[in-house]
């Protein structure tokens, strides 16, 4: 089947764009939930905690870990608005 008439608006696309971005950032959230869970803290909290007491490395371990959590889904938020201001939309 040949399309002859392909409608597909900015709109759409951006809206594509932010749901695929979204479903990545759900397990990453669960992660970072697990953690705020385990150590009752806001990354933040910990981050201050855990720079303030002995090395352990565990700990440690979990903040590198955190981190990397919380750096990929802040990175994706940016994403998000970055294409929700999208003017102009590539399709490759």
């Amino acid at each position: 089947m040949i399309l002859n008439n392909l409608k597909i608006l900015i709109d759409d696309i951006k809206e594509y764009k932010k749901l695929k971005l979204i479903s990545e950032m759900i397990p990453i959230r669960e992660r970072i939930r697990l953690f705020e869970n385990k150590y009752n803290l806001s990354f933040e909290n910990f981050e201050k905690k855990i720079k303030q007491q002995p090395e352990d490395f565990k700990l440690w371990d979990d903040y590198i870990e955190w981190k990397a959590y919380q750096n990929k889904f802040n990175e994706i938020k940016e994403t998000i608005n970055k294409v929700k201001n999208d003017k102009d939309i590539t399709i490759t």
